[in-house]
C-alpha cells in the first residue's frame, strides 16, 4: 500500500516538473517509513501514512522537491531516534532547517482534526519564511 502512495507522490510531482529527480524523494520516503516503523496513528494504520499524505499535499501545491523531502519527513525529529544533525547529514541543511522549523512551531495548540491539519500547513510555510518558496 505505501508503495502505491510514494507512485501517486511521484506522478504528481512529475505532473508538474517533468525532468525532476526523484531520489531526495524515494529517500525520505525510505527513512520516514524506517524511522516509523512499528508506529501507529490512533485509528491504528502505520503512522508512516500521515508525513506521506503531508508530502502529496505540498505535491499538489506544486511545491519544490526540498520542501516535499521536508513534509515526508517532519516528523522524524520529533517522534523518532533521527537528530537535525542526522537529517542534515542525509539531506542536507536546507531540508533539515525545513524540517527543524516545523518541530519547532509544534508548540501552538489545535483542536480539530481540520484545524490540526491546517497549522501543520500553516507550520511548513512558516518555516519556510527565509526561503522565496
Amino acid at each position: 500500500m505505501h508503495d502505491e502512495s510514494l507512485l501517486k507522490l511521484e506522478n504528481i510531482i512529475l505532473g508538474y516538473m517533468p525532468d525532476a529527480d526523484l531520489d531526495v524523494i524515494r529517500r525520505a520516503y525510505e527513512v520516514a517509513e524506517k524511522m516509523h516503523d512499528g508506529q501507529l496513528r490512533k485509528s491504528g494504520e502505520p503512522f508512516v501514512i500521515h508525513p506521506i499524505e503531508v508530502a502529496t499535499m505540498l505535491a499538489e501545491m506544486n511545491m519544490d522537491l526540498p520542501s516535499i523531502a521536508a513534509g515526508m519527513l517532519h516528523d522524524v525529529v520529533e517522534d523518532t531516534s533521527m537528530t537535525y544533525d542526522d537529517v542534515a547529514a542525509e539531506f542536507g541543511v536546507e531540508i533539515a532547517n525545513l524540517v527543524d522549523g516545523v518541530t519547532k512551531l509544534k508548540k501552538i495548540p489545535t483542536s480539530t482534526k481540520e484545524e490540526q491539519q491546517a497549522e501543520n500547513l500553516r507550520k511548513m510555510f512558516l518555516s519556510m519564511a527565509s526561503d522565496i518558496r
